[in-house]
């Protein structure tokens, strides 16, 4: 990796053992590694809530451009003069 910078980055006592713990057990080469890993999985997440947030988006806009909404005790009562009550549990 002949293009880097370093950072100093400050963690817990409890997030400093778990990264030395990765380290020692063999899952990562190095610290850098392991916080290398944890920044793509925090850029995944990031896209993927970008993406959630742009559907709820979409599906909101496609709600409001469907119409007034309808009152659903006057939809309950239409159902039940046409088909009746369910029967009961």
């Amino acid at each position: 990796m002949a293009n880097v910078e370093k950072l100093s980055v400050a963690l817990t006592p409890d997030m400093a053992a778990e990264v030395r713990a990765a380290v020692e057990g063999g899952d990562y080469g190095s610290v850098s590694e392991v916080v290398r890993d944890a920044l793509r999985d925090w850029r995944l997440r990031r896209k993927i809530e970008a993406l959630e947030t742009e559907e709820l988006r979409r599906l909101v806009r496609e709600g409001i451009d469907s119409g007034p909404s309808l009152e659903a005790d006057a939809v309950f009562a239409r159902l039940r003069a046409r088909f009746g009550r369910p029967p009961a549990a």
